[in-house]
C-alpha cells in the first residue's frame, strides 16, 4: 500500500507544471483523471472504469475511476475529483462507494489543493477540508467504517 501510495504521491510532484496547466478555471475535469490515467493505469495496474461488486441489499452499479486489485476480494479504489470535490459531496460519496463495495477496503482519493475563479484567484481548498472530512471518520470505533486506510493527495 504504502509503495503505491509514494509512487502515486511522486508523480503529482513529478509533474506539478502539467498539472497546473491542466487544472484551470472551465477546462473539463475528464482532463486532469485522462492525466492520472496515465500513471494509474498504465503504470501501476490499476484497471479504469470497472464496476464493483454490488453489495447484498445496496442497488448500485459503482463505477470507480479506477480500481487495483490486491487479491483475495481485497483491494483499492482510485478517484479523480476537481470541481465538485467538497460542493457536491463527492469526497463522501466516494468514501461511501469504498465503504459498501466488497470488494474495496482502501481508498486513494486525489484532489485539488485549491479550485480557482475565473480570475485565478483560489475559490475553496479542497485538500484541506477533505483531509480533515475524512478523518473524521476513523480513530473512535463510533464512527469506523468498513475503509481501512484513505490516502488523500493533493494536486
Amino acid at each position: 500500500m504504502d509503495e503505491l501510495a509514494n509512487t502515486l504521491a511522486a508523480h503529482i510532484q513529478q509533474t506539478a507544471e502539467s498539472i497546473k496547466a491542466l487544472h484551470i478555471h472551465g477546462a473539463p475535469s475528464k482532463a486532469i483523471q485522462d492525466h492520472f490515467s496515465s500513471l494509474l493505469k498504465d503504470q501501476m495496474g490499476f484497471q479504469e472504469e470497472v464496476v464493483l461488486t454490488p453489495q447484498s441489499g445496496f442497488v448500485t452499479q459503482a463505477r470507480p475511476d479506477f480500481y487495483f486489485d490486491l487479491g483475495g476480494s481485497r483491494g483499492i479504489l482510485a478517484e479523480v475529483e476537481r470541481g465538485g470535490t467538497t460542493t457536491n459531496n463527492h469526497d463522501l460519496k466516494d468514501l461511501w462507494k469504498a465503504h459498501i463495495a466488497p470488494d474495496a477496503q482502501h481508498l486513494f482519493l486525489i484532489v485539488p489543493v485549491n479550485n480557482w475563479r475565473a480570475d485565478g484567484s483560489p475559490r475553496e481548498k479542497p485538500y484541506q477540508l477533505v483531509s480533515r472530512r475524512l478523518g473524521a471518520f476513523f480513530g473512535d470505533p463510533r464512527r469506523e467504517i468498513d475503509v481501512l486506510s484513505v490516502h488523500v493527495f493533493g494536486y
